[in-house]
């Protein structure tokens, strides 16, 4: 089996697992993450492998984290996660990339992931449950942050604390690539 085959398999089981720990139906988780009954019907039977954007949906309308979503298997209380295990969920031609470097469900979901964004790329997000917070530490270049239509920019050395319940991008406008680290807590779901 594929790295891939096993992430597949994993994402059908605990999406199905999580969906029925918090009662919803399809419809309801659905209408909850803005996502068609059809893909996660797709999804929960490993049919498919869902683009970033929709994964991050589902697991905000479930209140776990991404992490939650794709662990193959719930282990002990302490998680370590070498660097070639870290999961990478979007990358680009160009060399940029996301990875998930590691997670927990304590008190709500919090995930901690490396990005190193390259000249010219972006990524976009749709808004998070009110009550997410995003932290951002720029490590190397200048992050173009965009936060509800208002531009930021963050150089190197530069720490950011947002809370994510709206549209938000990250760019890179500079000639250099851009590498961060960034800390996103999600609320637990009600």
């Amino acid at each position: 089996m594929t790295d891939l085959d096993q992430l597949t398999q994993s994402l059908a089981r605990n999406l199905k697992r999580w969906r029925n720990e918090r009662g919803f139906t399809l419809d309801a988780l659905a209408a909850r993450a803005g996502v068609s009954r059809g893909m996660i019907i797709q999804i929960e039977q490993a049919r498919t492998n869902p683009s970033v954007g929709t994964t991050v949906k589902l697991a905000d309308a479930l209140g776990v984290s991404i992490t939650t979503l794709l662990d193959y298997e719930q282990g002990p209380r302490v998680t370590f996660v070498p660097p070639d295990q870290a999961v990478r969920m979007w990358s680009t031609e160009a060399g940029s990339y996301t990875a998930l470097l590691v997670g927990t469900e304590a008190d709500g979901p919090l995930e901690l992931w490396q990005w190193r964004l390259m000249p010219g790329d972006e990524s976009s997000s749709d808004p998070h449950p009110s009550g997410t917070v995003e932290l951002i530490h720029v490590t190397a270049g200048e992050l173009t942050l965009v936060i509800g239509g208002e531009t930021h920019t963050a150089p190197a050395g530069t720490s950011v604390a947002f809370e994510a319940n709206t549209p938000h991008t990250y760019r890179n406008d500079g000639t250099a690539a851009v590498e961060m680290t960034m800390a996103v807590s999600v609320p637990p779901a009600r």
